[in-house]
C-alpha cells in the first residue's frame, strides 16, 4: 500500500515542556487517521511539524517517497489547522476564487467543491452570513480545490452544535469514500470511534497506542463474578490461562481475559472446583474503557 506520510522519532520541546517526545508512526494511503488525546496531547504540535509550520527539536518525517522536498510535496496536501478565516463581505464563492488565485488551480473547480461540502446552494451568500458549521464546511471545501491526495484536520467539529458536528462527520466520511487519506485530530473518543478507520492515541506527547480502531476495540472482554468462596475463586483465576489481571473490590471480582472464553465454560469449570457462584456477568470493553485505561495510566 502507498505511504502517504512517514514519521520517525518526532520530538518538540518548549523549554522544559515536552509537547511531543519521539513520535513515530505512517499515514498508509485510502484510510482515515485520528490522532487522539486530551488537550495538550501534542495534536496541534504534531500537525504543525509535518505541515512545516513548527520546527521539530529533533527527528524526521517525509511525505509520499521523499524524494520531493516538504514544500513541493505540500502541494498535495489540504489542511485547516485555525479557525476558518475569510473575508466577510465576499461570498462563498468569491472567496474560494481568491483561493484558487492563490493556490494556483482553476477555478472550475469551485462549485464541484462546494458541493461536496453541501453549500452550492449558498455560493452567492456572503460569509458574513454563515453559521460557524458552514464556515467550517466552506474551509474544507477551501482545503479541496488542489484536489489534495491528503487532507489534514484540526478538531474539525470544535464547538459546533450537533447538527453541525453531524454534517462535518457526515463529509468526513463522503470524502474519504472518494478516496482521499484523511488526518483528523480530535480530543473526542466518539469522534474518531464514528469517523476513523486507524487511530494514534497520544498523551503528554507520548504515543500510547496506533493500529486499527477495530483491533483496539477486539479485546477478549471480562468477566464480573461474585461468590461465598472469594478467595478461592480469585485464586482459581490467577491460576487460569486464559484469564490476565483479576480485581477485587468488595465482593465482587473481575477477571480480564486474555484469550476467548465463554460463560458457560467457565460456570461449568467453576463448578466442577466446587466453587458455586451467585453472579457471573460476561462484558466486553468499550473503546471508552480502553482509551481511559490508556491514558489514565501514564501519570
Amino acid at each position: 500500500m502507498e505511504t502517504i506520510l512517514t514519521i520517525n522519532n518526532l520530538t518538540k520541546h518548549y523549554g522544559a515542556v515536552k509537547a511531543v517526545n519521539d513520535l513515530s508512526f505512517t499515514i498508509e494511503k485510502g484510510n482515515v487517521y485520528g490522532i487522539l488525546g486530551p488537550n495538550g496531547s501534542g495534536k496541534s504540535t504534531t500537525l504543525g511539524m509535518v505541515l512545516n509550520v513548527v520546527n521539530p527539536t529533533r527527528g524526521n518525517f517525509h511525505w509520499f517517497d521523499g524524494k520531493n522536498s516538504t514544500h513541493d510535496a505540500l502541494k498535495k496536501v489540504g489542511a485547516i489547522i485555525e479557525r476558518p478565516n475569510f473575508y466577510p463581505y465576499m461570498t462563498a464563492k468569491q472567496n474560494l476564487a481568491l483561493v484558487c488565485k492563490i493556490k494556483d488551480v482553476p477555478t472550475d473547480r469551485i462549485e464541484e467543491k462546494l458541493d461536496v461540502v453541501g453549500l452550492l446552494e449558498r455560493k452567492d451568500s456572503k460569509f458574513s452570513t454563515f453559521s460557524l458549521g458552514m464556515k467550517q464546511r466552506l474551509a474544507i471545501a477551501s482545503a479541496l480545490l488542489n484536489n489534495p491526495e491528503i487532507l489534514i484536520l484540526d478538531e474539525p467539529t470544535n464547538g459546533l452544535d450537533p447538527q453541525g458536528i453531524h454534517q462535518i462527520r457526515e463529509i468526513i466520511k463522503k470524502i474519504a469514500q472518494d478516496g482521499t487519506t484523511i488526518l483528523l485530530a480530535s480530543h473526542l473518543l466518539d469522534e474518531v470511534e464514528k469517523v476513523c478507520s486507524h487511530v494514534v492515541i497520544l498523551r503528554k506527547g507520548v504515543k500510547l497506542y496506533s493500529g486499527r480502531v477495530d483491533a483496539m476495540n477486539a479485546s477478549q472482554g471480562f468477566f464480573e463474578l461474585k461468590c461465598e468462596q472469594t478467595q478461592l475463586l480469585v485464586d482459581y483465576l490467577n491460576n487460569h490461562n486464559d484469564f490476565g489481571e483479576v480485581k477485587v473490590e468488595g465482593d465482587l471480582i473481575t477477571g480480564y481475559l486474555v484469550s476467548p472464553l465463554a460463560a458457560h465454560a467457565l460456570n461449568s469449570e467453576l463448578h466442577s472446583k466446587d466453587i458455586a457462584l451467585t453472579h457471573l456477568v460476561k462484558r466486553k470493553e468499550s473503546l471508552e474503557e480502553q482509551f481511559l485505561q490508556l491514558t489514565n495510566n501514564l501519570n
